[in-house]
């Protein structure tokens, strides 16, 4: 008796139809994999399939002697439009085996080698293409794929020329298909009778696609017929070929159905390679470099060449290792040879579990070929070099299947393989390339292949290649693309000869949050008024691009030692440098970070500006640099500029400096017609599910909430979730009372200038205030000048000048306390909205697991509302003043002396603020950002220990992992041990998520909880803080840790310096060999082994 093979619970008739998302079926089949384990049934009204997904359990079934393709699912849907085509026929069908016979040798290297130059001319369509966009066209990077990879299969296998990237939309074919093979994915996943009553729309859709692919098919064969060649192609080969075993040819309908089938796979399986690829490239900038250096040092500035094909370890290893990652096809089905009923059931897993006759096994290369116990802990991770010729021959058998398996493995593999090294190497010659959104999570859209959502990029010629040069050498196989001379280029830019030629300056910023870029905006408006002309760009955008006539100012900030996502690949770049490549270029760098990390306080700053001084750069100013943690960026990169930077830029290139403490602000227009909303964001809407307190009242608040998100949006247990928060309406009021702005007010900010905001059309103030821009952010020295100088009262004006700019920043008080304490400044709008920096989006750890719901998601977060400290008096007042965290005017200070309003009210977070408004039903807009490596729980659940450690809100990844192992355990036998640690205040007023821990822990999900009550250590052994729980309870901490247990911290940072201080003393009492060593050794040990293990995520 064999061991039962796991299944959901299915409802009567429908069985398990609801446990698969239609939408999402790929995403859904996974998600019951990690609940139900490796193997587990499945029964979809009353058709029973069974699921695999461990590498063990697959090797077993790529055993053709036990084993062969039998097309199951969405590929038994293909068959009304593929019928017996090789791709969907039935193993035992005769068509089948005289369709692979006279073909196999059309595949052939020789005949593979003959379309170099036909797949050569569709690649330099595409090359061409992207060259006339120009740097700053987004490309729809899995559209011009597909119409690349279809012009190929036509033009090389039918001599047919489709001429995708002439025409508007795509080919009628890919429309067809598109919908085709997405419709064949859901009625996968339907009953026969939904399909044919419900989505009655739907399936006559699905027969016209058939209709429109039979159409064009069977037009090739008639103008094949029409007007024959001697062309040694597919469509000749399938006409007049015979079979060498039985002598008979291919009957037109099966013609026809081949021919489906090579448009089909022929193309859509190596779009989404590519596609995929650079998305990774993007994610990965050390595997971009790599991959186009190796390009530049075989291939050179000359034509790619066939025999480039076999000199290019690196890019193969790249193109396997997506195709591990993301194989196109995800999955196939088999079923056992045998058809006689007497040998069931048939057993499988070493003789573990009974398979039926009848039942076929789909196989998830998705997950496959992401098993640990074949590609270890980093299975995750894009790793090319796991793929070079001599690591990847010493794979398992029927460890990497993206073509399928044995007789009935892809027949066109060769084709796509040396399509893609094309495509590939002409691309990286003569491209650098930049993601739209540089913090892009690559998720999938699904037909039955898979190819990424919603990636887009922008293309840039890469240094000393001419879009027009280019082109000529493509067509005549040329020199490819060498510059210009400087007689044939062309006259950039043209300007009355009435005007003052303006100087050029390059800003290049790292960001993430939108800080830095505010910083860059803000440096661009002041460097207008000294007569530049400033041009704002992404670190990435600028590499192999920095320019040497002008100052280049780089600001970036550093992203847990790690370069910003839009900064990746210009650092990649830059430390690939050799010699004085940068020889010429005169520029700056400020840097932002925050010192609770320490270790990587300003890495990345003080590595460019290191980096561009040792490649022969010229140093304009010293390094600046600001500190989070004092709340006061921006008024520490106005301090930089003005005395540091200006008067560099001055000494070298002989500008005289210029007062510019009065704003030029934004060149607007207002109307006061109807409001309208018109926001543009790269985050996507998510509903409000639920919203609850989670604390007793009067302890400072923290919350819980639950998201409903897009269908299309996935994470993993540890990511973060992203959110752009709303002003307060209170404060936007406030705004457009005290600039006299109707509420109905519209603005159109002009175009051309350096903001972010949306230019050249009409949109409502209040969204602007509302959605836009930070109304909170404290205010630097220039902006309390320039309010001062609107000023009247020349004593009200020179105290306000003596505001000591510490105060400004520790108080945070904004440009609106300054304007609402002096009702006679009389600073215009444009001027304050110059002083706004944009809306940045706050991150929160998501506090759930997508095994539990993959579309719903929680947060667990502290509300910041805390009193505002009060504001010392120093001078007479004479004006009627208004608090500036509130919306009410306080009462009058008695003694009349203070030169400021008393900031004693309340001092609230926006984003925390505007959560916590949230109800359920309400929408907002987020986006998901993928945590660190290291940050999420083991692959190996059953063998890797946790320690997880935090306070407060900290916990909210925590809940994530401990919920994603209470799931496992429906299927998993065991789990490694878990312990808990937990600080917070007293085990009646904040212990969050109490009553579910103690289940989970009740359950197996967590082995024990351990609590640290600050104000009542009594209930917690003694202990007030989590770390000196950890001490006390060292010794088992020390075991857990012995048996390969991973440390997890989440916390502010004084709570990770804390917990890592009792890490080294354990370290110290464990000693070596049972002998104790001193601080300095297990200080080292930490840096060196201890780390390794041991992953933080502090917030300040």
């Amino acid at each position: 008796m064999g061991t039962p093979i796991p299944q959901p619970p299915g409802l009567p008739l429908l069985g398990n139809m609801r446990d698969l998302d239609p939408a999402n079926l790929l995403d859904s089949t996974l998600r019951l994999a990690d609940i139900y384990g490796p193997i587990f049934r499945l029964n979809i009204a009353g058709n029973v399939r069974i699921v695999v997904s461990s590498y063990e359990l697959f090797n077993e079934l790529c055993d053709e002697k036990r084993f062969a393709k039998r097309p199951s699912g969405g590929l038994l849907e293909i068959r009304n439009g593929g019928e017996d085509g090789l791709f969907t026929a039935f193993g035992d069908e005769e068509n089948w085996g005289l369709a692979h016979r006279i073909l196999m040798p059309a595949f052939g290297p020789m005949a593979i080698r003959n379309m170099y130059d036909e797949m050569l001319d569709i690649a330099s369509q595409l090359v061409s293409k992207w060259a006339r966009y120009g740097s700053e066209k987004k490309i729809a990077v899995t559209d011009d794929f597909t119409r690349l990879t279809l012009d190929s299969i036509a033009l090389c296998a039918l001599d047919t020329r489709f001429n995708s990237f002439y025409r508007e939309g795509m080919h009628p074919f890919v429309d067809a298909m598109l919908f085709f093979l997405s419709e064949c994915g859901a009625r996968s996943s339907r009953p026969a009778f939904v399909t044919n009553y419900i989505y009655r729309d739907s399936t006559r859709k699905y027969w016209e696609s058939i209709e429109v692919m039979n159409t064009i098919a069977l037009q090739v064969i008639k103008d094949r017929r029409t007007h024959p060649t001697d062309k040694n192609d597919l469509v000749n080969t399938m006409l007049y070929g015979s079979d060498p075993k039985s002598g008979k040819t291919l009957p037109d309908d099966n013609i026809v159905h081949n021919m489906i089938t090579f448009l089909i796979a022929g193309h859509e399986t190596t779009s989404g390679l590519l596609s995929f690829l650079f998305a990774l490239f993007l994610k990965y900038p050390q595997t971009y470099r790599s991959a186009q250096g190796e390009v530049d040092k075989v291939v050179g500035k000359g034509p790619v060449r066939y025999e480039h094909m076999s000199k290019l370890p690196y890019l193969t290893a790249c193109l396997r290792e997506t195709l591990r990652l993301y194989p196109s096809a995800p999955g196939f089905s088999v079923a056992p040879i045998s058809q006689d009923p007497k040998d069931y059931p048939i057993y499988v897993g070493k003789e573990r579990y009974e398979v039926h006759m009848g039942e076929p096994l789909g196989v998830m290369l998705t997950r496959i070929h992401r098993d640990p116990a074949v590609w270890g802990e980093d299975a995750e991770i894009f790793k090319p070099e796991r793929m070079l010729e001599e690591n990847f021959n010493k794979l398992p058998p029927n460890a990497w299947k993206p073509f399928g398996n044995g007789v009935r493995a892809c027949i066109g593999r060769a084709f796509a393989w040396q399509e893609a090294h094309i495509v590939v190497a002409m691309l990286l010659q003569n491209f650098n390339f930049r993601g739209d959104d540089p913090s892009y999570n690559i998720r999938w859209k699904q037909t039955l292949t898979i190819k990424p959502k919603d990636f887009y990029m922008y293309a840039t010629l890469r240094e000393g290649i001419d879009p027009i040069y280019l082109e000529k050498a493509l067509w005549s196989n040329g020199d490819g693309g060498k510059s210009a001379t400087s007689k044939e280029k062309k006259i950039a830019e043209m300007k009355p000869s009435s005007q003052k030629p303006r100087r050029l300056m390059t800003i290049l910023y790292g960001s993430n949050t939108g800080t830095c870029e505010s910083l860059a905006r803000t440096l661009a408006n002041s460097a207008s008024a000294r007569g530049y002309k400033s041009v704002v760009q992404t670190l990435d955008s600028a590499a192999d691009k920095v320019p040497k006539d002008q100052p280049v100012i780089v600001i970036t900030a550093s992203y847990e030692g790690q370069p910003t996502d839009n900064a990746a690949s210009f650092m990649e770049w830059l430390q690939s440098l050799k010699e004085k490549k940068l020889d010429g270029v005169k520029y700056a760098v400020f840097g932002c970070g925050h010192r609770d990390w320490q270790a990587t306080f300003q890495k990345i700053p003080t590595a460019i500006d290191n980096l561009f001084d040792e490649h022969g750069s010229k140093r304009l100013a010293a390094r600046g640099y600001a500190d989070a943690a004092d709340n006061d960026i921006f008024n520490n990169f106005d301090s930089w500029v003005d005395q540091t930077l200006w008067p560099g830029i001055a000494a070298e290139y002989g500008v005289e400096d210029e007062d510019t403490s009065e704003s030029q602000g934004l060149d607007i227009e207002i109307s006061t017609n109807t409001r309208s909303s018109d926001l543009r964001q790269d985050v996507s809407e998510a509903i409000v599910k639920d919203a609850k307190v989670l604390t007793a009242p009067g302890e400072p608040e923290k919350r819980h909430i639950e998201l409903q998100l897009p269908t299309d949006m996935t994470y993993r247990t540890g990511d973060y979730l992203a959110v752009l928060p709303l002003n307060r309406s209170e404060i936007v009021k406030r705004v457009m009372k005290r600039f006299s702005l109707p509420w109905d007010a519209k603005i159109n900010i002009k175009e051309g200038q350096n903001t972010i905001l949306p230019c050249g059309r009409d949109m409502s103030v209040f969204d602007l205030l509302s959605a836009y821009v930070e109304l909170n952010q404290p205010a630097t020295t220039k902006h309390v000048a320039a309010i001062a100088s609107s000023i009247p009262d020349s004593a009200l004006r020179s105290s306000l000048l003596a505001t000591p700019s510490s105060l400004i920043s520790s108080q945070r008080l904004s440009p609106l306390y300054f304007l609402d304490a002096h009702p006679t400044a009389a600073l215009s709008f444009h001027s304050y909205l110059s002083m706004l920096p944009p809306m940045r989006v706050r991150q929160y750890s998501i506090s759930s697991s997508p095994l539990f719901s993959p579309t719903i998601c929680t947060l667990t977060y502290a509300v910041v509302d805390a009193p505002g400290p009060s504001l010392p008096s120093s001078a007479k007042a004479s004006e009627p003043r208004m608090d500036a965290s509130t919306d009410e005017t306080p009462k009058a200070i008695a003694n009349g002396t203070s030169v400021l309003p008393f900031h004693s009210n309340r001092s609230r977070g926006v984003a925390t603020t505007y959560l916590a408004s949230l109800t359920p039903g309400d929408h907002l807009l987020v986006s998901v950002r993928p945590s660190y490596t290291a940050f999420h729980p083991p692959l190996d659940i059953a063998s890797v220990p946790m320690i997880l450690i935090c306070a407060g809100s900290g916990l909210a990844p925590f809940r994530g992992f401990i919920q994603e192992r209470s799931m496992q355990l429906a299927t998993t036998a065991s789990l490694a041990p878990c312990l808990l640690f937990i600080g917070c205040r007293s085990p009646t007023l904040d212990a969050l998520y109490a009553t579910e821990l103690q289940e989970w822990q009740v359950r197996g999900a967590v082995t024990s909880v351990r609590y640290a009550f600050s104000r009542s250590p009594g209930d917690s052994e003694g202990c007030r803080y989590v770390q000196d729980r950890l001490w006390r309870d060292r010794d088992e901490v020390r075991a857990l840790w012995e048996q390969g247990a991973r440390v997890y911290v989440c916390g502010s940072g004084e709570v990770g310096e804390g917990v890592r201080g009792v890490v080294v003393r354990i370290a110290m009492e464990a000693g070596e060999g049972g002998v104790g060593v001193g601080r300095e050794r297990a200080e080292e040990w930490f840096r060196t082994v201890g780390k390794e293990r041991f992953a933080s995520d502090v917030f300040a």
